[in-house]
């Protein structure tokens, strides 16, 4: 698709079809790097490469880069003033570029990333003719350990008025829907001794953690529909004659609903200890990385699926695979949307070796431009018409979306 054949979304169109050239243009730079990324996975926390990427990138289109910022080594901040001055509003578009270990970009961040930062090329081209600031957020750490909430906790969302970030998909769907959700690693210690010559001396902290995988099993059946946990193995012992004493196990547990969340929590708490009394062994869960609930502002809903329309994309409503995000976090502290586009077939999952592939492929690549030209024209309607922030921030101190 050639952005600059598309007659943008009223109002601002002459300024959206300016941001769309501007992202045409940069089109090499753009895919490629999201082909760069995705060839060079880095897991949650350790994406050096990626971020300083994206730093790079940014830095070349008159942002004022900040890398690392706050406490993560690997996040990434830009700013540009508009150039009709102010301290509002304060616009950011964000971007993700972490892997998933042992299957790569299997969620499609590099073309998050890619967009993010063409979203920022976009805007940088209109920046003179806006109030307040257009801010780049690059995001680690969204696969596990919930990046954007210590952003948050490190300020670094403070005085923001907006936040938009596209996330790949095999649908395309303006409202999001994300379950709150938590880490857990879990150590069961017992004690090592012979399995074959003098196995009742030990205690198995495998059982233990066997048992905990059974509890779970039968505890599902009294979840709700929306609920998860799911979980693997880390250790579980060095040899098949040694009574393993020490077993790890990394967990997830999620819901649609904050207290009922909480709940989960609490019984799974439960469910370790009863596995360690049970084996006879000491069982610790340290929970990590949680994230919450995700809200849709009405408003950015509306403008977004205004500009989307414009370039042919419909709607296609709720999505029904749910997962997580930090993104939901980002929800809980101002106006934010994290639309869906598609990047490849409807019987695609996420987390596969085939949406990696697909994450690479042509039609990724366009989305990834149309992704950052929606994002960045979504972002304009906002940096314009302060009026609208107004509007979000109503809805969101009301409790809409």
């Amino acid at each position: 698709m050639d952005l600059t054949a598309i007659r943008p979304a009223p109002p601002h169109a002459e300024a959206k079809a300016r941001i769309a050239a501007a992202i045409e243009a940069a089109r090499g730079e753009i895919v490629g790097l999201s082909h760069a990324i995705h060839a060079d996975p880095e897991p949650a926390f350790e994406e050096h490469r990626a971020a300083a990427r994206v730093a790079e990138a940014v830095s070349r289109y008159g942002y004022a880069v900040d890398f690392p910022v706050g406490s993560l080594a690997t996040a990434v901040r830009g700013r540009l003033r508009g150039g009709r001055g102010g301290e509002r509003p304060r616009v950011a578009v964000l971007a993700e570029y972490d892997a998933l270990p042992g299957l790569g970009h299997g969620c499609g961040h590099n073309t998050m990333a890619a967009s993010g930062v063409g979203a920022a090329i976009g805007l940088a081209a209109v920046a003179t003719e806006v109030p307040g600031e257009i801010v780049f957020m690059g995001t680690p750490a969204e696969e596990r350990g919930s990046g954007k909430a210590i952003m948050i906790r490190d300020g670094l969302f403070e005085g923001i008025d907006a936040a938009l970030l596209f996330h790949p998909c095999s649908r395309t769907h303006v409202e999001s829907a994300a379950l709150a959700s938590e880490d857990v690693d879990v150590t069961f210690t017992g004690r090592a001794t012979h399995a074959a010559s003098d196995p009742w001396l030990g205690r198995n902290a495998l059982d233990a953690l066997v048992l905990l995988f059974t509890s779970i099993g039968l505890w599902r059946q009294q979840l709700r529909p929306e609920a998860r946990v799911h979980g693997i193995v880390l250790e579980g012992g060095t040899a098949a004659n040694i009574i393993p004493e020490r077993a790890v196990g990394r967990f997830m547990i999620r819901s649609s609903d904050q207290a009922h969340y909480r709940e989960m929590r609490s019984h799974f708490e439960r469910l370790v200890q009863a596995a360690a009394l049970a084996t006879g062994c000491q069982g610790e869960a340290v929970f990590s990385g949680g994230s919450a609930v995700l809200r849709n502002d009405p408003v950015l809903t509306r403008l977004f699926r205004a500009n989307m329309t414009a370039y042919g994309l419909a709607d296609e409503g709720p999505d029904p695979t749910i997962g997580s995000t930090d993104m939901g976090d980002v929800s809980q502290v101002c106006p934010a949307i994290h639309p869906d586009l598609a990047i490849c077939a409807t019987e695609i999952p996420g987390h596969s070796v085939e949406f990696r592939e697909a994450a690479a492929s042509p039609r990724a690549d366009e989305v990834t431009l149309l992704a950052a030209t929606l994002v960045a024209q979504t972002a304009y309607d906002l940096l314009a018409e302060p009026a609208l922030v107004d509007e979000a921030w109503r809805a969101f101190r009301g409790g809409a979306g």
